[in-house]
């Protein structure tokens, strides 16, 4: 079972409504993919920054049980992501009537009205995160490759209202995080496979697909995936 931290390890919590633009953090220099399957283990620190972590069937939590998370940063001091495909009950469209944004230039017909806003996680859920690429610059950001971001600044949800915000974009109250060597220990009890992310999963695919098209980059039929298996 997956164990939770209470505080980030980060510096990048911020509230939509309420923000304090802190100095862009660039994670894109540590992030060193490995390849699909098994995590590798460098000779200094494990970093499965722009990964997946997909949750394994033993997994009976009632949070992650059956999640797929990106993980926009992993190093020494612990890990944090999103889980990308267990949707609130908001849409954006109420979230941006909550926060006092008016979509002016997206029409009432434009599907990202309806887009869900994700369960990113147990950890702030009081707290608004956005994940999106093209990168952008934004007053709070963190860049996890050159091409995505995960930002926490209100800044971003404005560029989105008025149209000049990020072409893909996933919105979650809340996020996951795990303290030093915390998620280390649980990929070793075989709680989560991992593989190297693939953006149009998280930014295209609709979310019911998500958990069975992250495990299939493994290689792996979902169908045959049984609850005691250890990493592809």
């Amino acid at each position: 079972m997956a164990k939770l931290i209470k505080n980030p390890h980060s510096e990048l919590s911020a509230e939509f409504v309420q923000q304090e633009p802190d100095a862009p953090v660039d994670a894109a220099a540590d992030t060193s993919p490995g390849t699909s399957g098994k995590a590798s283990q460098s000779d200094a620190t494990l970093n499965l920054t722009n990964h997946f972590l997909i949750a394994m069937p033993s997994m009976q939590d009632p949070i992650f049980g059956g999640t797929v998370i990106y993980l926009c940063e992993h190093n020494q001091r612990g890990a944090m992501g999103l889980v990308i495909n267990k949707p609130t009950d908001m849409t954006l469209a109420g979230l941006f009537d909550r926060i006092d944004l008016k979509l002016e230039i997206i029409p009432d017909s434009h599907p990202m009205r309806q887009q869900p806003v994700m369960f990113g996680g147990p950890v702030q859920d009081d707290r608004g995160f956005v994940l999106h690429a093209p990168a952008g610059k934004f007053s709070s950001s963190l860049r996890v490759t050159d091409q995505i971001a995960f930002t926490t600044s209100r800044d971003v949800l404005e560029a989105v209202a008025s149209g000049d915000g990020p072409a893909q974009v996933l919105v979650s109250i809340g996020y996951a995080g795990w303290s030093a060597g915390q998620l280390e220990q649980e990929i070793g009890a075989n709680g989560w496979l991992t593989v190297a992310a693939d953006a149009r999963i998280m930014f295209e695919l609709p979310i019911e697909d998500r958990f069975t098209a992250a495990i299939k980059l493994l290689g792996i039929d979902p169908m045959m995936l049984a609850a005691d298996a250890g990493h592809a």
